[in-house]
């Protein structure tokens, strides 16, 4: 069975690799744009199962992953950066507070139409950060592609007070303990691939 990642992500790529397994990452074909009055946890799953479900025809025999993630910032949905602008603001409001993220995770085995799809929450509290602290992170990291406008894999680890949840992976934005268990039920445990 061909395991695919619907997705772009090298992060995503990064933690997959973890399973030793072979894999292929193929991009997803997916508007991400959030629906009118949806919350963030109702956006994640919906975006991971449309992603997943966009490669189902091409690949069957497969197994299949997508994956999305987005945070909470005071009520409000974040998501990717793209400028460090963006960015920079965004880790100013994170300051000192607590964000919520959600990572949608679907997995598709097409071999037997099993479908999972769940989300998993994870709590970061970020330390006061000053300006000067928050622009060299930017400057040593350019999280511009990231959730949050972090890294927590890597050097973003040190704008942290706190982090909660069950799976520091799905921060970096792939769930792998809920994958694991998933891919076992399906009759695909990695340790056997």
């Amino acid at each position: 069975m061909q395991i695919i990642l619907a997705s772009t992500s090298p992060s995503r790529k990064k933690l997959l690799n973890k399973l030793r397994i072979p894999f292929t990452a193929v991009p997803p074909i997916c508007d991400e744009t959030p629906l009118m009055g949806e919350t963030a946890e109702q956006l994640v799953l919906r975006l991971s199962k449309i992603k997943a479900q966009s490669l189902v025809a091409s690949y069957p025999n497969s197994l299949i992953i997508g994956s999305d993630q987005v945070g909470l910032l005071d009520g409000n949905i974040i998501g990717k950066p793209h400028t460090m602008d963006n960015a920079r603001k965004q880790l100013q409001q994170s300051s000192g507070k607590t964000l919520q993220f959600f990572t949608g995770l679907t997995v598709i085995n097409t071999q037997t139409a099993q479908s999972v799809t769940l989300c998993e929450p994870f709590k970061v509290t970020f330390r006061q950060l000053t300006a000067s602290e928050i622009d060299a992170y930017l400057v040593k990291e350019q999280p511009l592609q990231c959730a949050g406008s972090f890294k927590c894999d890597e050097l973003g680890i040190t704008l942290f007070a706190k982090l909660e949840g069950n799976d520091i992976d799905s921060l970096v934005g792939l769930p792998m303990l809920q994958l694991n268990k998933i891919m076992i039920e399906m009759g695909c445990n990695p340790l056997y691939l």
